[in-house]
C-alpha cells in the first residue's frame, strides 16, 4: 500500500474538482433543511370586543413533526376562554425531512473519505481496479438517492406550506366558542427550505455528471488500466513528494 502524498494536482481536474462542489452542495442541503424554525400565527376576536384581536403562535421546526406542535397564547394571556394547547397543526412529514438530511450527511462524509482518497492516495487510487469502480457505484447510487430523497421533500415540503398557511383557520377554528373569529395572520418565510430543494436537485446533477468522470477510471472504460489524463478530464498521476 502506497505511503500518504498531497498532491493537489487531482482537485484540479474535473474528477476531483466536482467532488468539492458535491461536499460543498451536501453543507447547504443539510443546512438549509435541518437549522429550519418557524411559526404560523393566527388571530381571534373575542365577544364581546371583536375589535380587539389577540394572537396565538405554533413554532415548529426540522424535523416537521407538525403535529407535535401546539398553539400557544402569550403568557398570562386568555384568548377568548380557549384551550389552546389542544390544537395542533396538522401532518407529520419527518420522514422525508430526516430521509432527506440524514443522506446529505452521509454524503458529505463520503466526500471527505473521497477527496482524502484523491489527494493523500492517488497512485492507490489509480494502481486499484476496485476503488474507482466502487467509487463508480456509489455515484451512481448516490445520484439515484439524491433523486428520491429531493423529490419527497419538495411534497413535504409543498404540503407544510399547506398546512401552516391560511388553511389552517378552517381546521383549528376553537369549537369551545363558536362566537370567536379566527383568522391567518402569518407564517415565516420558508425560503431557506426552498433553498435546501434547490441545492438537492443541483447535488443530484453534480453526482450525475460526474459518473462519467469517475466511470473513465474504472476498468470497464479502461481495461489495461491505463488512464487518460488531462485532455480527457481524468486524473494524471501524481508526482512524488
Amino acid at each position: 500500500m502506497s505511503g500518504f502524498q498531497i498532491n493537489l494536482n487531482p482537485l484540479k481536474e474535473l474528477l476531483g474538482f466536482i467532488k468539492v462542489l458535491e461536499w460543498l452542495a451536501s453543507i447547504f442541503a443539510f443546512a438549509t433543511c435541518g437549522g429550519f424554525k418557524g411559526q404560523t400565527e393566527i388571530q381571534a376576536s373575542c365577544p364581546p370586543k371583536l375589535t380587539e384581536n389577540k394572537t396565538t403562535t405554533a413554532v415548529f421546526c426540522y424535523p416537521f413533526r407538525l403535529n407535535e406542535a401546539s398553539f400557544q397564547p402569550p403568557p398570562g394571556v386568555n384568548v377568548c376562554d380557549v384551550n389552546w394547547k389542544s390544537f395542533v397543526l396538522i401532518g407529520d412529514y419527518s420522514s422525508s425531512a430526516q430521509f432527506y438530511v440524514t443522506f446529505a450527511v452521509f454524503v458529505f462524509l463520503y466526500c471527505i473519505a473521497a477527496l482524502l482518497l484523491y489527494v493523500g492516495y492517488m497512485n492507490l487510487y489509480l494502481d486499484s481496479c476496485k476503488l474507482p469502480m466502487i467509487d463508480f457505484v456509489v455515484t451512481l447510487v448516490a445520484t439515484f438517492l439524491w433523486l428520491v430523497s429531493t423529490s419527497a421533500w419538495a411534497k413535504a415540503l409543498t404540503d407544510i406550506k399547506i398546512a401552516t398557511g391560511h388553511n389552517i383557520v378552517q381546521e383549528i377554528l376553537p369549537g369551545q366558542n363558536k362566537e370567536a373569529l379566527c383568522y391567518f395572520s402569518s407564517v415565516t418565510s420558508m425560503g431557506s427550505l426552498n433553498v435546501s430543494v434547490i441545492f438537492g436537485f443541483l447535488s443530484m446533477t453534480l453526482w450525475g455528471g460526474n459518473a462519467w468522470f469517475v466511470y473513465k477510471e474504472t476498468s470497464l472504460h479502461s481495461p489495461s488500466n491505463t488512464f487518460a489524463p488531462h485532455s480527457q478530464g481524468g486524473i494524471s498521476p501524481p508526482a512524488g513528494i
